[in-house]
């Protein structure tokens, strides 16, 4: 009996403590509403921002290349476009890396007759690509006239091609000239010539691709130049064949590789767009690594701004719990009102944080969709992103709030009582000074280790150093906060007068507000300044190497590329000491990092080595370039030479653009590898594993003076090329920016950095708010509104400067090493951009301490 009754004690104790908690925490959020307030903003603003990155991963995740050639295929036969390396890492188990392949693995020829033979195959069609250049300079596609099933195009009038000179042009030529018996000019390889249009055809989903223009069999593949292969093999199947069953019979039908060893692979479905749009899944790969690269960033910077504002929204109130404890409340029924509070205002705040997660996110979506990958937003996607980032937030706000509050519902009542009445403690604890002092040693070291490595070994190490140093200044906060009062304090009791000496005893009385209020501005000027200076520092040193590698003084171009015998027209022209032509494509290389197999792409130029010096200089400092002949010579970047310890005469084993592995003797080793790429290749190594062995542009430099007028004649015959001035970005492997960059400094820069203002405004405001009190008293002890107004603008300064020059600090030492090891340079921002970050954080500053502390220092004395 008397268990009974002590369990119903029990009971009726704990539905007493959870009342008094309720109770408690109901009470709380009516009395602090403005600084509740303030966690509701940052809350919502979190929840959003992550509910955003998760849903344009999301997106990301479930993309696929469109189909839209291949229509009207069941299938489609391609060569394997992926390439891998196997290694072991250092006391580990071998691990296997996978890569994309830049450009197109062809299938040997024989293929085409096999997968005829296979069950259930109506059709099995060869289907190769040229590109074309028509006479107005347009861009068009080449094809052979049966491949015209695979869209389906149908013959709206004439009849199909016959012979060599004939051609069956695309419906969307028709506004050009190009009808039925007509002559249209186009160029594939050599000179454009003339064909005679015997069709005109019209695709039932030709999608946004250039128009094709439809050959004989025969006349194709002389065009195509690799009679043994062919790009891919479309099928069609027989009537009441399933996708499933059609693919089995081709997949017994067929070898399991090709002559070179590529793997062959049977697509159906929504997999048919990768046989068109080669790197649409490597390029969403890469997009995968750098947001999810952001996305550990947003999580950081998250959960710094969560706890910092609810810590400090906890640390307002830790008088009233420190009287609450001392009249009698338990540390459980302290804890879980704090934590009832907490999830009340988070639980609210996720709510229009989700909502505003769908139009953050998709706004983010639309900035990186492309046409070769489009990203697909299903219904329930949205739901799912907004109901993943309310959760993580809900769940990781109480457990903050209790660690915030742990100190004093720990205390024993009369303890509790006497920290009730005890001033603001000035430093942090031992635990809390020594972890950031061990980030600070890591985040120093980790930048020392970024300066003697390079390529992405020391960029991993210098965003190691920067997120160390921002959580080491997160957890410092009050001794850095107390180092920068006593360096800016004088000069503001010089020039402030007693609005100066107000601001500058306030800030040295409270150590522990001034770091809460400064490391959120800190994140915010450290985080933007990373993403802006690394890329710019990059591009100018880049810049500047290509310029100074230039000596070329004119330019041909044309839209889809010129054809090999267009540089030795250019080369005969008179007044033309050389000509080169510039082929550009990508190599793969194999390699550790830090004992992990890594395949790092890199975009190189195929060049003529006899016209070379006479156009682009790329700084050699061993070897002789005159020697980059043949299929099996490369000069390599000095930087990535030392990296691989190679030198004249070694040996260096890449992937070609198809995936073939060759290696390659090292003739030179040069300086310029920023401007023009870590590896330098013959054309004839790079021209049977392109796609197309197009030159991309013609590099001229005049015996004297300009030969502008003779080299236009020269390439008068090749339609649509133009001559123009040379310019750094014609020799630049890469160029400046493109709109994915763009798109991921928008989403890096814009969106992250304005949440962590938003953060800044919040984190401010709250401090502000906890604040009123203290202005009305120094209202009622004689101080004008306006001394009090000027003593906030004038701490609102020592704030934003100590911010603005702490986050330059904590940027400048991870960008130091970087640059030091990847450019040779110190970091670079433009000044334009730094004025604007100054700006935004010194307006962030005053929206969050002028405007709430003009309306506390609203006092009626009497």
């Amino acid at each position: 009996m008397s268990t009974r009754i002590r369990k119903a004690e029990t009971v009726r104790a704990r539905s007493g403590g959870r009342r008094a908690s309720a109770f408690l925490a109901r009470r709380s959020l009516t009395a602090h509403r403005p600084a509740w307030a303030a966690v509701f903003a940052a809350t919502a603003a979190t929840a959003a921002l992550i509910g955003a990155f998760a849903l344009v991963l999301g997106s990301l995740l479930l993309a696929q290349p469109p189909v839209e050639r291949y229509t009207g295929a069941d299938a489609v036969v391609a060569a394997d476009q992926k390439v891998s390396y196997t290694a072991k890492p250092w006391g580990s188990e071998p691990r296997t890396t996978t890569a994309y392949l830049p450009e197109r693995a062809r299938l040997d020829r024989a293929v085409v007759a096999k997968a005829a033979a296979a069950d259930g195959v109506a059709k099995a069609v060869a289907d190769d690509s040229v590109p074309l250049t028509l006479g107005g300079g347009s861009g068009a596609v080449g094809r052979s006239w049966p491949s015209a099933v695979l869209t389906p195009y149908e013959l709206t009038s004439g009849r199909a091609p016959r012979s060599a000179d004939e051609v069956v042009v695309d419906r969307a030529l028709a506004p050009a000239g190009a009808e039925v018996g007509s002559t249209v000019q186009l160029q594939a390889e050599g000179a454009a010539r003339p064909y005679i249009v015997s069709g005109v055809a019209e695709a039932g989903n030709r999608g946004e691709g250039a128009p094709a223009v439809f050959f004989t069999e025969a006349r194709l593949t002389a065009l195509a130049g690799h009679p043994g292969t062919v790009d891919a093999v479309g099928i069609v199947a027989r009537d009441g064949v399933s996708s499933d069953a059609l693919r089995d019979s081709l997949g017994d039908a067929l070898p399991d590789r090709t002559d070179t060893g590529r793997g062959i692979r049977v697509l159906i479905g929504s997999a048919r767009g990768e046989a068109e749009h080669l790197d649409a899944l490597g390029g969403r790969g890469d997009l995968l690594a750098l947001l999810g690269s952001i996305a550990g960033t947003v999580l950081m910077v998250a959960l710094l701004v969560l706890s910092t504002t609810v810590s400090q929204a906890v640390h307002q109130r830790s008088g009233e719990l420190a009287l609450l404890r001392a009249v009698g409340a338990t540390p459980r029924q302290l804890r879980s009102a704090v934590g009832r509070e907490v999830s009340r205002v988070a639980g609210a705040a996720v709510v229009l944080g989700g909502a505003g997660a769908v139009p953050l996110g998709l706004l983010m979506r639309s900035l990186l969709t492309t046409d070769p990958l489009p990203l697909p937003a299903p219904l329930w996607l949205p739901l799912a992103a907004a109901v993943a980032a309310a959760v993580f937030v809900v769940g990781a706000a109480r457990p903050v709030s209790l660690l915030a509050a742990r100190s004093i519902t720990g205390m024993r009542p009369a303890a509790a009582l006497s920290a009730a009445r005890a001033p603001e403690p000035g430093e942090p604890g031992r635990l809390r000074t020594g972890a950031g002092m061990l980030l600070v040693v890591g985040g120093v070291g980790s930048a020392v280790a970024a300066m003697a490595q390079g390529g992405q070994a020391a960029a991993v190490a210098a965003s190691g150093a920067a997120t160390s140093l921002v959580i080491a200044v997160a957890l410092l906060g009050p001794w850095i906060a107390r180092a920068a009062t006593r360096v800016l304090g004088a000069p503001l009791r010089r020039a402030g007068g007693v609005s100066g000496f107000l601001a500058a005893k306030s800030a040295a009385a409270h150590n522990r507000r001034l770091g809460a209020a400064i490391t959120p501005m800190v994140l915010v000027v450290a985080f933007v300044c990373v993403q802006l200076t690394a890329g710019a520092t990059l591009e100018r040193a880049a810049d500047r190497q290509a310029e100074a590698a230039l000596r070329a003084d004119l330019v041909v171009t044309a839209p889809a590329g010129l054809p090999a015998d267009a540089a030795a027209a250019v080369r005969r022209a008179p007044g033309v000491a050389a000509a080169t032509g510039v082929l550009r494509s990508s190599v793969l290389l194999a390699h550790h990092e830090m004992g992990d197999p890594k395949l790092d792409r890199y975009p190189v130029l195929g060049v003529t080595a006899g016209e070379l010096s006479g156009t682009v200089d790329p700084g050699v400092a061993s070897g002789d370039l005159t020697a980059l002949t043949g299929r099996s010579t490369v000069a390599v970047g000095r930087h990535r030479a030392d990296e691989l310890g190679v030198g004249i005469g070694d040996r260096v084993r890449l992937r070609l653009g198809d995936g073939t592995q060759t290696w390659l003797r090292v003739v030179a080793v040069y300086e310029r590898a920023l401007g023009l790429g870590e590896f330098m290749l013959p054309r004839e190594a790079l021209t049977g594993h392109v796609s197309a062995a197009r030159d991309a542009r013609i590099l001229v430099r005049s015996e004297a003076g300009s030969a502008a007028a003779s080299v236009r004649r020269a390439v008068a015959p090749y339609a649509g090329a133009q001559v123009r001035a040379a310019t750094a970005d014609d020799v630049r492997i890469a160029p400046p920016s493109s709109e994915e960059d763009d798109a991921l400094i928008v989403i890096g820069v814009g969106v992250i950095g304005g949440f962590a203002l938003l953060a800044v405004v919040s984190t401010l405001t709250l401090i502000t708010v906890g604040r009123r009190r203290e202005f009305r008293l120094l209202r009622l002890v004689g101080a004008g509104r306006r001394q009090v107004t000027r003593m906030l603008f004038l701490e609102t300064g020592l704030v934003a400067v100590a911010g603005l020059t702490i986050g330059t600090a904590v940027a400048a030492v991870p960008l130091t090493a970087f640059a030091v090891s990847a450019a040779g340079t110190l970091p670079y921002l433009e000044p334009v951009r730094y004025g604007v970050l100054a700006g935004a954080v010194l307006m962030a500053a005053v929206a969050g301490v002028v405007i709430p502390g003009a309306s506390g220092g609203r006092v009626r004395r009497r």
